[in-house]
């Protein structure tokens, strides 16, 4: 696009927010002199769209009022933020009365896309899986989540330059399986041919991305968020934590935080106590211990702590500042 008509739909949107603009302020904002400004209004008027001249000390440029413009032109990060907001608000619950307009909202944006950031909008829709409604984060790239997207669903492999943790930075080739997005963060999930293993990469730390020929036949029955959870909940940290809880895995899990444990049902001869009752054992690897007595609380069930001894005296501690602060009546009026 050339650099007159790129500045003339920089003036149309301009307008299209809403408004008398000056030539002055028009002119700043798009880094011309005044009287180009009037040669690019004419030339929206020859595309005839309604802008209206107004003289006069505080003149300037707007639209004729009532007037309905076609859709916008989007770049590819202003499409790919509206469609995935419309998408995460609705995996929030935040558009649940409005669920028809949001799809209705959607589809209209993805028609007037141009077929090429069509194309890889979809691939981004389709390969995407949230583990749990969104957190505040830092959106990824379009240059990096776009060619990802697309080799996740054309099963093609990605060249990726990633930043690790620590700062140290490394190529790797991954045969991409599924993007998630996890409590405001975005992964990858796939097999690193780099070193011959299953891993999993934080978008975020990935510098620069880029789909390479050929194609790979993906796994059967691969779950990319299920994989990603269990990598967080098996993560190594500081803390190992086992903790039996009475009731079944899966009541039991669906009371935890997404990502945050391994849960699974114990054998019989393993309960902490003879009896027809069902209990699950809770593993978890953490790097502080002292948010663990309010999780533990909060499942209102009964539990045994098998490992580390440390946490036995924190929710006991827990317990007793419960106690005192249920004592404790309102301050006496003087």
């Amino acid at each position: 696009m050339s650099r007159p008509v790129a500045r003339v739909l920089v003036l149309l949107e301009l307008l299209q927010s809403g408004g008398l603009r000056t030539v002055a302020e028009l002119a700043d904002r798009l880094g011309v002199d005044e009287r180009t400004v009037r040669r690019y209004a004419d030339h929206l008027l020859d595309l005839d769209v309604p802008v209206e001249s107004v003289r006069g000390r505080y003149g300037g440029y707007r639209l004729a009022s009532g007037y309905r413009m076609p859709p916008l032109m989007l770049s590819d990060d202003e499409a790919l933020a509206v469609l995935l907001g419309l998408l995460a608000g609705r995996r929030a619950g935040l558009l649940t009365a409005a669920g028809t307009a949001s799809d209705t909202a959607a589809a209209k944006i993805r028609r007037v896309l141009p077929e090429r950031l069509g194309r890889r909008l979809d691939a981004v829709l389709d390969s995407l899986a949230f583990t749990a409604p969104p957190g505040t984060s830092t959106a990824p790239e379009a240059g990096v989540l776009l060619p990802i997207a697309d080799a996740v669903r054309h099963h093609r492999p990605v060249a990726l330059r990633y930043v690790a943790a620590d700062g140290r930075r490394s190529d790797r080739t991954l045969h991409p399986h599924g993007l998630v997005a996890h409590s405001g963060k975005w992964y990858v999930t796939g097999a690193d041919l780099t070193v011959g293993e299953d891993r999993t990469f934080r978008l975020d730390r990935i510098d620069h991305a880029r789909t390479l020929p050929g194609s790979f036949d993906p796994p059967v029955s691969f779950d990319p968020a299920e994989r990603l959870l269990s990598v967080l909940a098996t993560a190594p940290y500081r803390h190992e934590v086992a903790v039996l809880v009475r009731g079944a895995a899966d009541a039991v899990r669906d009371r935890l935080p997404a990502g945050l444990a391994v849960v699974a049902d114990v054998a019989p001869e393993d309960r902490p106590e003879p009896g027809p009752g069902v209990w699950s054992r809770v593993e978890m690897r953490v790097e502080r211990l002292d948010w663990l007595p309010a999780v533990l609380a909060s499942l209102d069930r009964p539990f045994v702590i098998e490992r580390p001894d440390e946490l036995r005296g924190l929710v006991i501690a827990f317990a007793a500042r419960l106690a005192d602060s249920a004592r404790s009546g309102p301050p006496t009026e003087e």
